[in-house]
């Protein structure tokens, strides 16, 4: 070994995860949305898919109604299992939208989780509130 080369001792200036040269997509400004992308924008494409799906949204629209039996709230009774398979991804998003470093951008930590717990309580009650009232509807 050379004992005449000197070990690199500059500082580098580190980020959560990244070291300074290394951020560069996340060197531009923060939007106020970012980490709320896939709340937003699922939640829109799930609402228009609900309004297109046309579900029962009292008990007298339920095809047993006076009856007994279980009965779908869809018009197709296989919604049943895709509909909630569907609220799970987005939640799933949500979640792992909030992982990204991307959403993190220049924020400190309190402000990370606390908008990382706005966006998961908000997609998890709006997904519990849709799945309990549109499949107990008609059962």
């Amino acid at each position: 070994m050379c004992s005449h080369r000197r070990p690199d001792t500059a500082p580098r200036g580190t980020t959560i995860f990244f070291f300074a040269g290394e951020r560069a997509g996340l060197a531009k400004p923060r939007s106020p949305l970012a980490g709320f992308w896939a709340l937003l924008v699922g939640g829109a494409l799930l609402t228009m898919l609900t309004v297109a799906l046309h579900p029962a949204t009292d008990v007298r629209d339920c095809p047993n109604y006076g009856g007994s039996g279980n009965a779908s709230a869809f018009p197709d009774g296989i919604w049943d299992l895709y509909y909630p398979l569907l609220l799970l991804v987005w939640l799933l998003a949500v979640v792992m939208e909030q992982l990204l470093p991307v959403t993190w951008n220049g924020r400190k930590a309190g402000l990370i989780i606390a908008r990382a717990l706005l966006a998961v309580l908000v997609a998890l009650t709006a997904s519990c509130g849709a799945v309990f009232t549109l499949l107990t509807l008609c059962h």
